[in-house]
């Protein structure tokens, strides 16, 4: 069991609390935040003035030699919750209290990360993540228990796929250790922030850039993991509803050979143009094909795809050019679990037009079943306009897995408190 208020890397300078100094020395500068003041609350008295930290290294966090540091203030701080419309949560940014940054240089390894106050940070216009892209993200989700304890699901899943998509994009990466800590760090920092249960999730957002500066092309000479979250509701504004796919048969999302694999942020730029466009027309979002044979479905713009045929599910393959979803390998072994025949290979398009149901996969929607699929000017709908039996059922499986109110018997669930 982990405190109420596990500060991971917390190193307090009175005298250079609005700058981060990195392994080269340069600096990050925390610029004061543009941010709607309502929401910016500080913490509660009580962790006010609790002024004495108690330290301890882990040592399973230390890959160099440098322990990632941990403060923990006293144990019987507690925390308020914020003052937002729990009811009414959407799925959007909203300023939170402390972010965690962690620095390294390049052929160097991440160490002594650090909890600062929200706000804008100051980048060389030369830096790597502006002008080559070089940049990866995450997303997973923090969870209230009615018991008062916080939840995290699965987030190693996110550490071991940051760490396969450095590698694809030149950058060092932090541990699995040093990602897991610093990503509890932030969540109990930012506690009140968590919605009350049944009214949402606090989003984790996990940043990994080339913030050096370098004119040629080159990976960049310094990186920055930046954590920040925000509480939200659902993705998608139907909820647990059936949204409308279209079918993109001329835009691509990936190519083999290429980024479509890993989480980098040039991916979902790409995807904006024919989501705009479908989104017009009054279309949730788009499904993708692949580029060579442009018959076989890769993915919708954030999500997996999964079309059921009576009691089999199946997936697009990963295959390089599809993201290895953390929610995508849940759900597949949850439907296994269930009994359901599960396969990962190709898929069609008409086997995608013949199926019973269809549903997508994500950190973001969970599973978000899908009620009508238009390709080529023809539209499919599936499962009456209602949610699919087959959805409903491995949704409300996995997020009471998620939310703490079922077993946990994979041992995918992390708790904080």
């Amino acid at each position: 069991m982990e405190s109420a208020a596990v500060f991971a890397g917390l190193h307090h300078n009175p005298g250079h609390h609005n700058h981060l100094l990195g392994p080269s020395r340069s600096a990050i500068k925390l610029l004061s935040p543009s941010i709607d003041k309502s929401h910016f609350v500080p913490l509660p008295l009580k962790l006010q003035k609790q002024s004495h930290f108690a330290s301890y290294s882990d040592n399973s966090a230390i890959n160099n030699g440098n322990p990632l540091r941990v403060a923990s203030p006293a144990s019987n701080v507690t925390s308020e919750l914020a003052d937002i419309d729990w009811d009414n949560l959407g799925f959007g940014f909203m300023p939170t209290d402390y972010m965690y940054i962690m620095k390294c240089s390049q052929g160097e390894n991440f160490s002594k990360g650090e909890l600062q106050r929200f706000g804008n940070i100051e980048l060389s216009p030369s830096a790597g993540i502006l002008n080559y892209g070089q940049g990866l993200f995450e997303g997973l989700k923090a969870y209230r228990k009615h018991d008062g304890n916080i939840l995290l699901f699965r987030p190693e899943e996110n550490a071991m796929r940051l760490k396969m998509g450095a590698e694809r994009m030149c950058m060092p990466s932090p541990s699995v250790e040093q990602f897991v800590e610093a990503v509890k760090a932030t969540v109990l920092a930012n506690e009140r922030w968590i919605p009350p249960p049944g009214k949402g999730s606090l989003y984790i957002r996990p940043l990994l850039m080339g913030s050096g500066a370098v004119l040629g092309l080159a990976p960049a000479p310094e990186y920055t993991l930046l954590i920040y979250v925000a509480p939200v509701g659902n993705y998608f504004k139907e909820g647990l509803a059936p949204i409308d796919l279209i079918v993109e048969t001329e835009m691509h999302r990936a190519t083999p050979g290429g980024t479509g694999g890993i989480k980098t942020i040039g991916n979902y730029a790409a995807v904006l143009k024919a989501q705009s466009a479908a989104k017009a027309k009054g279309y949730s979002d788009v499904l993708y094909l692949d580029s060579v044979q442009k018959r076989y479905l890769e993915e919708v713009s954030s999500c997996n795809v999964f079309i059921v045929k009576g009691n089999l599910i199946v997936t697009p393959a990963i295959k390089g050019t599809i993201l290895p979803g953390i929610t995508r390998k849940s759900i597949i072994d949850v439907a296994l679990s269930q009994g359901f025949q599960v396969e990962e290979r190709l898929v069609s398009v008409d086997e995608l037009l013949d199926a019973d149901e269809v549903f997508c996969t994500g950190t973001a929607v969970v599973v978000s079943p899908v009620g009508s699929i238009t390709h080529q000017g023809r539209r499919v709908t599936y499962g009456n306009d209602g949610v699919g039996l087959v959805s409903q059922q491995l949704y409300s499986a996995l997020t009471s897995l998620q939310m703490g109110l079922s077993e946990d018997k994979m041992g995918w669930i992390v708790e904080l408190k």
